[in-house]
């Protein structure tokens, strides 16, 4: 019997795994396809800079994570060889919409506040900076954001499938979990397509599909499917040396040549189909903002479903009312980001530790959950 069974392998489930093992856990890790092609696999990789010292949750579990990526690109690198793309590159903020701009300048002044730098940049010095972005139409606002970094997710997931079985953690595919033999408190057992697995604890990093999950143990949680489309250009050498945010959308330099645009946002249940227009779009903002791409090759193209959440925060703790479960998910497009921060706290949990920081407000019975009753099976 393991002493951890995590159902869902993607970055979230493989990182807790990978934590665990590290303290001397026997852990399994299930999933019902390939571990670390889902959501995990799909994103571009943005770590943006965060505050610990602010009010907020969120901002306090990413400025965790954010110092632990560091720390785990160095360490995977020297565990398994892998360079996981782990980069201090910067990133440009920038707004051609007049209303968008001045939130932006009440954002930007918030994080400087806070000891996260954001320079705001004359039109000279955003060429200067960038010489090939060339917006079409005026920029209302542009910040140079120092010290975003970025991550090639397929690489991480790599290193971190890598290092996980250096471990010993034991990582089974095609094993979808169906349902729970709950007794009293505890869950007895997890039912799967490939039989009935045990544990001392089990907890659920499942992404978009914890949900259906979670219904099983008596828990309605507010995570839903969004599906976002990413384009993938090859080029000789890209335009670009930062990250370049608008709104919810990027580009992405690769230091190989490539470049990544993303990403829509559309409530699509789990169709992971791109689309002919959310791609045309992305290519849109692309030509729009890096003229120079029109002579680049579009290589790929691919979408995947991000776990969004009612209140925009994960949920990471335990299943109300039973002892050994618990749930680490519902991380939207921040899943990569926040993976390392999120093992380090519930690995905390399970160990019967404090947390590094106050999980309270990511508690699964919080306003947006309802809890059901459980019964035993």
């Amino acid at each position: 019997m393991s002493d951890l069974l995590i159902i869902g392998g993607g970055v979230v489930g493989l990182s807790l795994a990978y934590e665990a093992a590290g303290h001397s856990a026997r852990v399994r890790v299930i999933d019902a396809g390939r571990p670390g092609r889902e959501a995990s696999w799909a994103g571009a990789g943005i770590l943006p800079p965060a505050a610990a010292a602010v009010d907020d949750p969120g901002q306090r579990l990413a400025a965790l994570s954010n110092e632990m990526h560091r720390h785990w690109a160095e360490e995977l690198r020297a565990a398994t060889g892998i360079d996981t793309g782990y980069r201090r590159c910067g990133a440009i903020y920038l707004e051609r919409d007049a209303q968008a701009a001045a939130r932006m300048e009440l954002v930007a002044a918030a994080a400087d506040a806070h000891g996260v730098t954001a320079r705001r940049l004359s039109p000279d010095a955003l060429a200067e900076y960038e010489p090939g972005l060339a917006p079409k139409g005026i920029v209302q606002a542009a910040y140079l954001v120092p010290d975003e970094c970025q991550i090639r997710n397929p690489r991480h997931l790599k290193a971190l499938l890598i290092a996980c079985q250096a471990r010993g953690v034991e990582i089974l595919s095609g094993s979808a979990a169906q349902d729970f033999d709950v007794h009293g408190d505890r869950i007895r057992a997890v039912v799967t397509n490939a039989g009935t697995l045990g544990a001392e604890q089990i907890c659920l990093t499942s992404g978009a599909w914890t949900a259906a999950l979670a219904q099983r143990l008596g828990i309605s949680l507010s995570i839903k499917p969004i599906r976002g489309q990413i384009v993938l250009f090859a080029t000789s050498r890209p335009p670009l040396a930062r990250i370049v945010n608008e709104g919810s959308r990027y580009l992405v330099p690769r230091d190989d040549g490539r470049l990544l645009a993303g990403s829509t946002e559309e409530d699509a249940g789990f169709d992971r189909s791109t689309t002919a227009g959310g791609v045309a779009g992305l290519i849109d903002l692309a030509l729009s903002l890096a003229p120079k791409l029109a002579d680049a090759t579009v290589e790929r193209t691919w979408a995947g479903l991000r776990p969004a959440t009612a209140d925009g925060l994960p949920y990471l703790g335990r299943v109300p009312g039973i002892t050994n479960a618990f749930v680490a998910a519902g991380h939207f497009r921040g899943g990569l980001q926040l993976s390392t921060g999120t093992a380090l706290v519930m690995n905390q949990l399970l160990r019967g530790e404090t947390p590094a920081i106050d999980l309270a407000p990511f508690r699964l019975d919080r306003a947006c959950a309802k809890t059901g009753s459980v019964s035993n099976r």
